[in-house]
């Protein structure tokens, strides 16, 4: 069967500069083939989420095979999805 897939996508925006790496809302990446796209910033977030949802766990308050994070960049405060799939 082997592991699923992930997909992080760019869904919002919050901070008052744009993102220093260049990402924009909208913009979606595969993280096994993307990755090195990702700004290492989020990416550092999102590894506990992407852990936890492909080897089987959820994250509470978050819709099943779903994980949403915030970019650490207080400036910027860019809002991530991360989805499973199959």
């Amino acid at each position: 069967m082997g592991r699923p897939k992930i997909k992080i996508t760019l869904v919002e925006q919050k901070g008052t500069c744009p993102c220093h790496r260049g990402h924009k809302v909208g913009d979606s990446y595969d993280f096994d083939t993307e990755r090195g796209k990702l700004c290492p910033m989020a990416a550092h977030v999102a590894f506990p989420y992407i852990d936890i949802l492909r080897y089987g766990g959820e994250i509470p308050g978050q819709k099943e095979g779903t994980a949403m994070f915030c970019c650490p960049d207080v400036e910027t405060l860019n809002i991530f999805k991360i989805e499973k799939y199959s």
